[in-house]
């Protein structure tokens, strides 16, 4: 690789850490919501809503389309924190 290539591709980089230091406080974000609709539910059952992923998916589709982006990409992003999230939500269960 050309050190000009070198260079272009160390601004690319520091872009996408930057990127990713604005997700990580998203995620934080969406993780204190996640905690709040975990309170709510009552039985470890309630913590796969099929129907909602299904729903969440096709959005996730549709808004993919629109915006010009690879849609297995953002489904296979948005299906892994998903089922992440299933998963933090049956560790954090208290409930009986």
């Amino acid at each position: 690789m050309s050190p000009l290539k070198k260079k272009k591709l160390k601004v690319i980089r520091n872009k996408l850490d930057k990127l990713d230091d604005s997700l990580i406080k998203l995620i934080k974000k969406r993780s204190r919501l996640v905690d709040n609709v975990l309170k709510l539910k009552e039985s470890k059952n309630q913590i796969v809503d099929k129907t909602r992923i299904k729903k969440i998916l096709n959005n996730i589709k549709k808004k993919s389309i629109k915006n010009n982006i690879d849609t297995k990409v953002t489904k296979k992003i948005w299906a892994n924190m998903i089922y992440a999230y299933i998963d933090y939500e049956k560790r954090n269960f208290n409930k009986k």
